[in-house]
């Protein structure tokens, strides 16, 4: 089918030609086994993305990095030495590192393939879809799922899935800049084109990739997946590498300072080894080589990146538990950056559930409890429930019932949940008639024969009703913005009869409106008008909407979250600034803001007309002082959004429509309604709201705060270790005369082996930083002000801490050593295999301490001791692997390890635990240092 599409353009084909061609029904689209068949032909739905890499390929790759190819290098080095002194034995040497080389790409393997199934679960939460007609009922499914002969169903807010022939088109408009580069929105018309023309203008197509801005449409599919425009321009692009993120820059930073740095202390430990012992044999030679190898594999942690991918993923995952699905995993960092949220009202921070709670008729004011769609509640006067039968009570059940018939929501009941089909202010008439108790007397006496539509341009909604009551004569039932309405009407409705509507009527009107209107409620008004006719009279147009009956009018209100107060105090209290930005009335606005806390004392909103009366200075200042904005249009919110960042704020953006869209790509987080948002607004955002609740982000906020602080853990913890590995080495070659390392014979002695420094790298560089990755909060994250994105990841702090703690590492550990070999500081009676044993058994217990220590810089470790048993299983996995190293025969040979006796194993934890304790006194002076210095917070009252 999509073959004979290409070949014959279907712009130029009548539409009823292209829908045989495509073998469809127009009305009720493709039935559902022949679009399983046709997607099994054609293929899903989608853009064609690079090969996917095999498995075997991918465990390959893990081997592509420098230091892999200095430790392959090293295997090669170990094998020529074992065959140049007469294969005695076996190569243990050899055999250890290449075990080590092909456990280290194991583990990075299992890792990536972790974090690339988080992303690809993360990329299915977030698929689009499309509405489409099957089996003639609308359908949601999948974009991927579309298959040529769709019926496709277009929406404004909606993003077109695949290339369609346009069946019909009320004031549909499609943003096509995507696609051919035209900024204005096109007006589409379903009119077969005569002759083919450019892209751009064949107005009866729609196209893959674009956007409807207005209006709606029906269109049949005429090519889906690489067969669609957007396909044929994205084959001819090559895939263009992601930018890394600041984090991911930092990390690479940080990698080749690490990488300069062993380079040189490699090449003096090595030259201090040539100068001070001599290299008389190729074994000597051999050892110098692989220390130098083995020391630049410990100091620079190579499963960082990996590690980094994975606890983003899940830490994302986490989030999406949540309800906040964050896109791409490089937006953690910056959301928790976030210093500035502006929010929507409607549905984020409100239950975006319109309540009736006053209803104002001829006769009083009556005020309708409970929230939201369940219909629990009552109808009050003075305090009291209405009766029925009062006049009263009659004429709130004309506004009511009325009302309800001048509307197309619906109202269901499912599992226990109330839920609307619909536009929600309309729904709130169905869930006050029932509070009333008229629902089922109204439906019963009236029946719909026709219905003049709502538009923005005439503010009201009719509805032409034939009433069983009047042996089915016609009732005009109206609904709308009590000014509009107004002129309109006529008479008034008073208890059961109807008086002239004169002007001191009119002013008692309008000053309810005010009044509600002041109370932040939305103000709509009911109306009617008998004709004496059983058949709907021609033509049906606005010609039928005077001489109304006027009958009352509702205050209607979306009713604030519960949770978002405490959400907002929260960011408060975090240095967050919260800001609302909607295009409700600034009085309903500035009610919401005070109610939840946005604002103390400011009166009303700031208006989009004030915006557009400041210069670019007095737009600046008002940003900075105010918190509230009402009737703004998408360049009021695109402009705040620009100012605040040029205060170097970090802004997070929530949005809904499509005119949200532009505002939220700007954003540095730019936050779409799961629920309510639109297509084009989900597809420029960087995070989605599942459930619609600002509470939500504000958790989202707090996760991404602990996951920065659990990728700083695991860099104090990996580099600090690393550090410990590399200065003992150094100082133990340096300081060799001095601990007894030195024999007389000039022999080279080390304080650990190459096998045994790739022994720590592998046992304690995986488990424990993974741990760590998922760890619990140590400090509360939302007690300080938001991090600048210009902040370094690794700070001054923290590198002298990384020093200082590697550096007690190697001091204990030599000290260790020292202990029982003879001579040196302290006279001890071992032989070197076992004094260099306990040592590097100090070195891997001083690092899996260091775990305990590193999870924060200021907060003692025994804060919080077993809140994580991830980490507490990872140090109790690499206890039992030292253990093991240390006694098992096979593994003493191929480690160069002796036993130690239980009277040793407990002067090496204790020689150990002097991290720890060193760690400590150092979180102690810090804490003392700080005291009593408020954080700094950047958030702004906006009161």
């Amino acid at each position: 089918m999509t073959d004979v599409a290409i070949e014959r353009d279907p712009s130029v084909e009548d539409a009823s030609v292209v829908v045989a061609r495509m073998q469809t029904d127009p009305e009720r689209g493709l039935t559902g086994e022949e679009a399983a068949r046709r997607l099994a032909e054609y293929g899903p739905n989608e853009i064609a993305s690079a090969k996917p890499v095999p498995r075997w390929l991918k465990f390959l790759e893990q081997f592509r990095d420098p230091l892999v190819y200095l430790l392959l290098a090293a295997i090669v080095i170990s094998l020529l030495a074992w065959l140049v002194e007469g294969r005695a034995g076996l190569p243990f040497d050899a055999i250890v590192i290449a075990a080590i080389v092909l456990v280290n790409a194991l583990l990075g393997y299992v890792q990536q393939a972790r974090a690339e199934n988080a992303v690809a679960a993360l990329q299915r939460m977030t698929a689009t879809t499309a509405t489409v007609v099957r089996d003639g009922e609308r359908r949601r499914v999948p974009t991927r799922e579309l298959v040529p002969g769709d019926i496709m169903l277009l929406a404004e807010g909606d993003t077109v899935a695949a290339d369609g022939r346009l069946l019909s088109a009320a004031t549909l408009k499609v943003s096509e800049a995507s696609l051919t580069g035209e900024s204005e929105p096109e007006l589409k018309d379903a009119r077969t084109l005569p002759e083919l023309v450019a892209l751009g203008d064949r107005l009866n197509m729609v196209f893959n990739g674009t956007a409807v801005t207005q209006g709606s449409g029906r269109a049949v599919v005429t090519a889906t997946g690489m067969a669609t425009q957007m396909g044929r321009i994205a084959g001819l692009l090559h895939a263009t590498p992601e930018d890394p993120t600041p984090l991911q820059r930092e990390i690479a930073r940080v990698g080749r300072m690490l990488g300069i740095a062993v380079i040189v202390i490699a090449a003096v430990v090595m030259a201090t080894i040539f100068l001070f012992f001599g290299v008389e044999t190729i074994r000597d030679v051999v050892t110098a080589l692989l220390l130098g190898v083995s020391l630049a594999v410990a100091a620079v942690p190579e499963g960082l990146p990996t590690i980094l991918s994975v606890v983003l993923a899940l830490g994302v995952q986490r989030m999406a538990r949540r309800n906040a699905i964050v896109k791409k995993l490089s937006s953690v960092e910056t959301l928790g950056s976030a210093s500035v949220v502006c929010s929507d009202k409607t549905g984020t921070l409100t239950k975006g559930e319109m309540t009736i709670g006053r209803v104002v008729t001829a006769s009083g004011e009556v005020e309708v409890t409970g929230v939201g769609y369940r219909p629990e509640g009552e109808v009050l006067h003075d305090g009291e429930p209405l009766r029925e039968g009062d006049p009263l009570w009659r004429e709130v059940a004309y506004v009511l019932g009325g009302g309800s018939l001048a509307s197309d929501a619906v109202l269901r009941e499912e599992n226990g949940e109330w839920t609307i089909q619909g536009d929600p202010t309309e729904a709130a008439f169905l869930v006050a008639e029932v509070k009333l108790g008229i629902r089922e007397r109204r439906t019963g006496r009236f029946r719909r024969v026709a219905h003049i539509p709502f538009t923005s341009e005439r503010k009201m909604m009719s509805s032409l009703e034939a009433d069983a009551e009047r042996s089915g004569r016609i009732a005009v039932v109206t609904k709308g913005a009590p000014d509009v309405l107004l002129k309109r009407c006529t008479r008034i409705r008073v208890g059961d009869e109807e008086r002239e509507l004169d002007d001191a009527w009119r002013e008692r009107i309008i000053a309810d409106v005010e009044r509600l209107s002041g109370e932040a409620f939305r103000t709509l008004a009911v109306a009617y008008r008998r004709l004496d006719v059983h058949e709907p009279p021609s033509p049906i147009d606005e010609s039928l909407e005077q001489d109304l009956v006027y009958v009352g009018m509702v205050g209607i209100i979306d009713p604030p979250r519960p949770e978002a107060a405490k959400a907002i105090a929260e960011a408060r209290r975090a240095g967050v600034r919260v800001m609302m930005i909607t295009g409700d009335h600034p009085r309903t606005a500035a009610r919401i803001a005070r109610d939840l806390g946005i604002v103390a004392h400011e009166p009303v909103a700031v208006s989009g007309l004030e915006l557009d009366r400041l210069d670019d200075e007095a737009f600046r200042r008002t940003v900075r002082e105010r918190s509230v904005y009402a009737r703004v249009s998408p360049e009021h919110k695109l402009r705040i959004v620009d100012t605040l960042q040029e205060d170097r704020k970090v802004v997070a953006m929530t949005g809904d429509g499509v005119n949200d869209a532009p505002a939220l790509k700007s954003a540095d987080i730019g936050i779409a309604m799961g629920r309510t948002g639109t297509e084009v607004t989900k597809e420029a955002a960087n995070m989605i709201l599942a459930d619609d609740n600002f509470a939500t982000i504000i958790r989202a906020i707090r996760e991404g705060r602990g996951i920065f602080d659990n990728i700083k853990k695991f860099l104090r913890y990996l580099l600090s270790s690393n550090m410990g590995e590399v200065l003992t080495v150094f100082l133990g070659v340096v300081l060799a005369g001095v601990i007894g390392l030195s024999h007389g014979d000039g022999a080279i002695v080390l304080p650990l082996l190459a096998t045994q420094i790739l022994w720590i790298n592998l046992l304690t560089d995986s488990g424990p930083a993974l741990a760590m990755g998922v760890d619990a909060e140590t400090e509360d994250v939302m007690a300080r002000p938001p991090r600048s994105l210009s902040d370094r990841v690794i700070d001054a702090r923290m590198w002298a801490g990384v020093i200082l703690i590697g550096l007690v590492m190697a001091v204990v550990t030599l000290l260790t050593i020292d202990l029982y070999l003879p001579g040196g500081l302290i006279e001890g009676d071992r032989p070197l295999d076992n004094a260099r044993t306990a040592g590097f058994t100090v070195l891997v217990l001083a690092q899996l301490f260091n775990a305990l220590n590193a999870r924060s810089e200021t907060v003692s470790a025994f804060h919080r001791l077993f809140a994580n048993p991830w980490l507490w299983g990872a140090i109790a996995l690499s206890l039992v692997l030292q253990i093991a190293v240390v006694h098992l025969p096979v593994l003493n040979a191929a480690f160069g390890t002796a036993p130690l006796t239980p009277d040793q194993w407990l002067v090496c934890a204790a020689m150990a635990s002097a991290v720890l304790w060193a760690a400590e006194l150092r979180k102690l002076v810090l804490r003392r240092t700080t005291a009593g210095r408020p954080p700094r917070s950047e958030a702004a009252t906006g009161a």
